[in-house]
């Protein structure tokens, strides 16, 4: 698998979509989606970062997994929404750039304009 702008992942999640005559779920749908897919993101986190194991009876599941299927819930989202998700990254980076330049310490090698 190559490289792939945010435009092709959205492109390709349509195609998919496009295939079922059901097509995307309600903004409301998907938002539950996502705190559910969070959920799970979370708990997996928390196996292998925090404090809680995992029981003997519990499906092995990576954080790269479940940050992807996190993605695609966020990509069928945006799209579902026409929100074109390059153009929202753009707006938040250029509010990190501008508004919040200053609010966090910066490594002394590092070039002006990064964030965090």
């Amino acid at each position: 698998m190559g490289e792939k702008t945010i435009q092709q992942m959205q492109q390709e999640v349509d195609q998919y979509i496009s295939q079922f005559k059901e097509g995307y779920f309600s903004p409301l749908a998907m938002l539950a989606r996502m705190t559910e897919e969070l959920g799970e993101l979370a708990r997996e986190i928390n196996h292998y970062h925090g404090e809680k194991p995992k029981k003997q009876s519990e499906k092995e599941r990576t954080i790269e997994e479940e940050t992807g299927d996190l993605l695609f819930v966020l990509i069928c989202f945006a799209n579902s929404l026409n929100i074109d998700l390059q153009e929202a990254h753009d707006r938040v980076m250029h509010k990190f750039n501008t508004r919040d330049k200053d609010r966090w310490t910066r490594k002394e090698n590092e070039e002006k304009g990064q964030t965090r």
